[in-house]
């Protein structure tokens, strides 16, 4: 388990990691198809690139101004504005237009030359296919239509290049005839600066026909509303500027104003007159008590003769008596005083109503007079409306004639004048060399993009495999232990199988050696409990457990006793493989009793191995497997050899090797380089540890060590080198 969960580690460790030499290998095991490839390609576009016609490019530089030269400033009459981008984009459309390519044509009889009256190639008409004809299929092509056909033909060679940042504009024509390129692009231009100074001319005609026309109507309107005004102030009798609205205006200020300073009058006196009523006139004594009557001056110079008379009162009676005629005298005096400041209070209290009464009145008067001169007002205002309206109404009338006027002033003195706007800077020459085919640098392109996808394709390849190639993608991909690999040997004629007898034949070569090791790691796979019993199995038939197991058998017999079972009762095949009768009793036999021990143990003559075929191929081998029988058959073979090797069936076609994996001591799997995929292998390891086979390894057979080693030198590279046997390597691929 903790294997498992290193081999995991190593995984995703190995998945975030970009093996360069992995990529270096990839393109090194494809490098003669992709070179291949990429000659094949390059060979190809040579011979099409240097078929093809050239072609010659003649460019003319045109110098495009926004403000040509004019008398006076009527960019407005030709809809120029000098700073606006958009002026030069529609001048190279112009230059494009269908318009300008039709005058040129015309101009030149391109129409009849050559290169537009090519015989056409091999076309394939689809129409021909059809059962019924299509409307206007069998219409032959108008004049017209022919001749807009080269019209778009000879604007599809046309290509317009502004420069940036200045005005000037590149006119490039493509042609087969140098000659006719420069011609065609030379003409192009002087069309354009022709076809703007006619259009300009035209454009100044219809400006003055429409100026005229438009200004006498304007003239009369003019006229009219000029009358209405006039017609409109001699009836409301409407004086000034504004019709009086500014003297209103002034009157309204100055009523509000007095009725603010009557109102806040009135407000003051209110206040007394409220106190005065509430005391009442027979009081004179309170009614002195109220601020504004105690503050009248007349009141004040009373209360003072008053108090003099009182101090003179006050010494007399200190020398007379109440009765004294000077005392008598004092206070009729005294009272006299007394009636006038009275009288006095009384009078300033009158006073007061009276003017109390004059600010309300005055107040109630300027309220009608504001109140009036709003009325008054608001008649002017509307009236003053009017009058606005109609002074507008002239005023841009007037704005109007006055513009037109001076348009048609202008127009009529630049009337004779064409100004080009445009004039050809750099005329186009006939070129010496054919702009295109580049055919160096196309056959360059062609040979790089077709290496570049042979890489790709490489990649590609490399993605869609899915089989297992190398010992690290053991780990990697099944997460198992290698136990060796056994090379790929080289067919011999005649030998359907030569690594059946391999080892034995070859007993010194990188095969043998292959072999030994993979014994050697199944016997100290367990040195303490030696695995007695070993069976090999693979994912699918053809991977060559067969020859795995016999060679195994062999190099364990000499070190040991052996004995070798056929398990696979389905496809024997180790009584042809090691050359036994194919109807000599094996293991169905003795597991069914047809069959004495003695007589299904064959022994090998070439070694010192005995052999258990299968024997009759029995209806139900999976019973036979699993049967009591058998398991007391392999105990009783466990007690007369030291190891026991059983060829069974592949596990992920049958369930043989599943019923096995309980009776045997350790399983070997044998999977084929470059040929089973690790989804199937996987699944087939997955079924075997499902029942908890007792699994130690894989082995990874039939590899082309040579290949392996010069495409996957990381995992190949020295692998088995022959030291010692130099000769004997020969012999092996």
């Amino acid at each position: 388990m903790e294997n498992q969960d290193n081999a995991s580690l190593n995984r995703m460790m190995s998945d975030d990691v970009i093996d360069l030499r992995e990529y270096w290998q990839t393109i090194n095991r494809h490098k003669w198809g992709i070179v291949g490839f990429a000659f094949l390609v390059t060979l190809l576009t040579i011979l099409v690139v240097f078929s093809l016609r050239p072609v010659y490019k003649a460019t003319a530089t045109l110098l495009i101004e926004a403000n040509s030269a004019q008398v006076v400033s009527i960019e407005e009459v030709y809809g120029i504005d000098s700073g606006n981008q958009e002026y030069y984009l529609t001048q190279f459309e112009i230059l494009k237009s269908r318009k300008l390519a039709e005058a040129v044509m015309t101009k030149l009889d391109l129409v009849n030359h050559p290169e537009f009256n090519e015989e056409p190639g091999f076309s394939f008409d689809w129409r021909a296919l059809l059962p019924v004809d299509l409307p206007g299929s069998n219409e032959a092509p108008s004049e017209a239509d022919i001749f807009q056909g080269k019209v778009d033909q000879f604007l599809e060679k046309v290509s317009i290049s502004p420069v940036r940042k200045t005005q000037l504009v590149k006119v490039t024509y493509e042609s087969y005839d140098a000659k006719l390129a420069a011609k065609v692009a030379n003409e192009i231009g002087v069309a354009y600066i022709e076809g703007n100074l006619e259009a300009k001319l035209e454009v100044t005609m219809q400006a003055s026909s429409w100026l005229s026309e438009r200004l006498g109507h304007l003239k009369d309107d003019l006229r009219l509303t000029q009358k209405k005004l006039q017609d409109y102030r001699d009836s409301e009798g409407i004086v000034g500027e504004k019709g009086g609205l500014d003297i209103a205006s002034k009157e309204l200020d100055l009523v509000a104003t007095k009725l603010v300073e009557s109102r806040r009058d009135r407000l003051e006196l209110e206040g007394v007159y409220k106190q005065i009523q509430k005391i009442g006139k027979r009081n004179p004594r309170r009614l002195e008590l109220i601020p504004a009557v105690l503050q009248h001056p007349l009141v004040q110079t009373m209360k003072e003769s008053v108090a003099q008379i009182q101090l003179k009162k006050s010494e007399l009676a200190k020398r007379y008596g109440s009765k004294h005629p000077k005392m008598e005298s004092v206070n009729s005096e005294l009272n006299i005083a007394y009636r006038s400041l009275n009288q006095q209070i009384v009078s300033v209290v009158n006073g007061i109503e009276n003017q109390y009464r004059a600010a309300v009145a005055s107040e109630k008067s300027l309220e009608g007079s504001l109140s009036s001169t709003k009325v008054g007002m608001q008649d002017i205002s509307r009236k003053e409306f009017k009058l606005k309206e109609l002074q507008q109404d002239v005023d841009t009338k007037q704005a109007l004639y006055d513009t037109f006027f001076t348009r048609l002033s202008e127009t009529s003195a630049t009337g004779d004048l064409k100004a080009a706007n445009a004039r050809i800077v750099d005329p186009a020459v006939k070129p010496l060399l054919p702009a295109k085919p580049k055919k160096k640098l196309i056959v360059v392109l062609a040979f790089v993009v077709s290496l570049m996808f042979g890489v790709v394709f490489a990649f590609l390849l490399k993605a869609l495999d899915n089989t297992i190639k190398t010992a690290s993608e053991i780990e990697t991909k099944l997460g198992e232990t290698m136990l060796g690999l056994l090379p790929l040997l080289k067919a011999k004629k005649g030998v359907a199988h030569p690594s059946y007898n391999a080892y034995i034949e070859e007993n010194q070569s990188q095969f043998a050696e292959a072999v030994r090791t993979i014994r050697t790691g199944v016997v100290l796979s367990a040195l303490d409990n030696p695995h007695k019993v070993l069976a090999v199995t693979s994912t699918v038939p053809g991977e060559g457990k067969t020859s795995t197991a016999i060679n195994m058998a062999f190099s364990l017999g000499q070190m040991e006793k052996v004995l070798l079972i056929d398990a696979d009762m389905r496809r024997p095949s180790l009584a042809k493989a090691l050359g036994f009768g194919l109807r000599s009793p094996g293991l169905s036999n003795l597991v069914a009793g047809t069959a004495k021990l003695e007589e299904c143990i064959h022994h090998h003559e070439g070694s010192s191995i005995d052999v258990i075929t299968a024997g009759l191929i029995p209806p139900n081998p999976l019973e036979l497997l699993s049967s009591k029988r058998f398991a007391k058959a392999l105990a009783v073979l466990e007690e007369k050899y030291d190891r026991i090797v059983i060829d069974t069936a592949p596990a992920q076609a049958v369930s043989d090797a599943l019923v096995l994996s309980s009776t045997v001591g350790a399983m070997i799997y044998v999977v084929k380089a470059d040929s089973t995929s690790y989804q199937q292998a996987k699944a087939g390891i997955k079924r075997l540890k499902d029942v908890n086979a007792p699994l130690i390894g894989v082995v990874l057979n039939q590899v082309n060590t040579k290949k392996a080693s010069k495409y996957y030198g990381g995992d190949y590279g020295g692998y088995y080198d022959s030291y010692g046997y130099t000769e004997e390597s020969k012999n092996v691929a």
